[in-house]
């Protein structure tokens, strides 16, 4: 074995268990900025509706943020995808990401003992992170006081000035944004999506470098790095199949035919859920 499996832990000291609680038992933070984007309320709705059920770290745990990161960025998935929280508080927008995850899951998700496909992987990923974008798009002039805004714009902001776009350009970026939150969504989400699936392919660092070289003429091409591609792409090559998805081809081609947030909002969330 290249990795020797780890000791097991000492009978008198078993292994920590996550709190499981659902959305009601949590405090949301920073949602009265969210209060004018009816979507928000939409996938908050189907988080409760559906019961879903977030994991905080045991008070054996408590504060500390950095395993929380770490556990969020190794082990996530299109089953569960929900973060690690730290404590009972979650950010509002964080919400909004796990229900996208969610709703993937239940779309498009595996039988139990399956591995996922990358495509679904990507597809679900794709969406929630282009969909901080909308948000942003949403909450600019609105809820200037937002912490999501003063935590995702600064990071944008990092990310494009390493790609080399200058102050002045990167608020033209923000603009755009801002006046169509709709097509920013769009747009970052097809990038998203297809920089993973073709970064997972690559055998080794040259064919990748080519693969991010072509879409740096992408309109957000500058604010890529914002996003854990490297994350993504491992952690696809380590627990699921490489087998194309034909039906994540077919909600993708749909998704790039018109407004892609309409659609998922019409086949993936309005639809009345079957009664048992």
């Amino acid at each position: 074995m290249l990795f020797p499996a780890p000791e097991p832990a000492p009978a008198h000291a078993p292994a920590p268990c996550f709190i499981v609680k659902t959305l009601e038992a949590l405090t949301i933070d920073d949602e009265a900025s969210f209060r004018h984007v009816g979507l928000y309320a939409d996938l908050k709705r189907a988080l409760q509706d559906d019961g879903y059920r977030f994991r905080v770290l045991p008070e054996t745990h408590a504060g500390r943020w950095d395993r929380a990161v770490a556990l969020n960025l190794t082990f996530w998935g299109a089953d569960d995808g929900g973060d690690v929280l730290v404590d009972s508080h979650i950010p509002a927008d964080v919400v909004a990401h796990v229900a996208w995850h969610h709703l993937t899951a239940r779309a498009l998700g595996t039988k139990s003992g399956e591995r996922a496909s990358a495509d679904v992987l990507f597809l679900g990923e794709s969406i929630a992170s282009a969909f901080d974008v909308y948000l942003v798009g949403r909450l600019l002039g609105h809820a200037p006081q937002s912490s999501f805004l003063e935590s995702q714009v600064p990071a944008m902001a990092d990310a494009a000035a390493e790609a080399g776009l200058d102050e002045e350009a990167f608020e033209a970026l923000l603009a755009g944004i801002a006046a169509d939150p709709d097509r920013a969504f769009d747009d970052l989400r097809a990038l998203l999506f297809d920089a993973a699936r073709a970064l997972v392919g690559c055998k080794d660092a040259e064919e990748a470098l080519a693969v991010l070289s072509g879409l740096d003429s992408h309109r957000f091409g500058p604010i890529l790095h914002r996003y854990e591609l490297s994350n993504w792409v491992l952690y696809a090559r380590a627990y699921a199949t490489a087998v194309p998805d034909t039906r994540v081809q077919a909600v993708d081609r749909a998704l790039r035919e018109g407004n892609g947030l309409e659609w998922l909002t019409r086949e993936w969330i309005d639809p009345p859920r079957a009664t048992t």
